[in-house]
């Protein structure tokens, strides 16, 4: 965890020096504060509930930007093999990168946190839903983060790494929807339905706190971490 912590604290120190963070920072407030403020008026009613309903498709285009310089800005200038010839695990620099993309991601979002407060001067809050969507705005974006550091395991260009990030958390998010399951029915729809990241965000954001979808997010982060590692470990990078 020593080793795993030294790639942590690099990373995030990359993370706080570098323009993207505080553009990313600055982006993210102000889209998320114009959806609140927006649906919070016309609705005429003290819920956030739109704001979470609305979050995800913000982190469509910020966090694969926030993700796509993590692997792929080491091939470009060339210090991955550097970081290979260190005394390091693979499992410990993925964690370490992972783990300040992560932090970076959630500092972010407590920085939502004054629309909470705002929106309890203004009438009562539903808790559970508070909670909820939270939990679950924060696992989707850990989601998102895990596959778009794989992605950017996978080129040196963070252009690419971005896109194609982009549009893997975008199909990956729209399974579950409606318009995807009409043409399915039965076991299929299921299937499809539980692949889907969007049905088990939206069961958090209920303020429905089920274990089944918690534990899904957990895997899906498992699984993509698993992938980054096993693409590290390929003669592709250290033939």
């Amino acid at each position: 965890m020593k080793k795993t912590f030294i790639i942590f604290k690099k990373e995030l120190k990359t993370y706080f020096n570098s323009a993207i963070a505080y553009i990313f920072i600055a982006v993210f407030l102000i889209f998320s504060n114009w959806i609140f403020f927006q649906k919070f008026f016309l609705n005429n009613q003290a819920t956030i509930r739109p704001f979470f309903t609305f979050l995800p498709w913000i982190f469509l285009f910020l966090i694969p930007a926030l993700s796509m310089r993590l692997w792929s800005e080491e091939k470009r200038n060339q210090t991955i093999e550097l970081l290979f010839t260190l005394p390091l695990r693979d499992i410990e620099v993925v964690l370490g990168k992972y783990l300040a993309s992560l932090c970076f991601f959630a500092f972010s979002l407590i920085l939502t946190l004054p629309l909470v407060f705002t929106a309890t001067k203004l009438g009562h809050l539903d808790n559970g839903q508070v909670i909820g969507g939270y939990l679950g705005s924060f696992l989707l974006g850990a989601s998102f983060l895990a596959l778009g550091l794989f992605i950017s395991a996978l080129t040196q260009n963070q252009i690419i790494s971005f896109l194609i990030s982009g549009v893997f958390c975008f199909v990956l998010f729209i399974f579950g929807q409606d318009y995807i399951l009409a043409p399915f029915s039965g076991s299929i729809a299921q299937v499809i339905n539980f692949i889907g990241l969007s049905s088990h965000f939206y069961n958090l954001a209920k303020g429905l706190i089920n274990l089944k979808d918690i534990v899904y997010f957990l895997s899906f982060i498992w699984f993509c971490l698993f992938l980054n590692v096993k693409i590290l470990e390929s003669r592709f990078y250290k033939g």
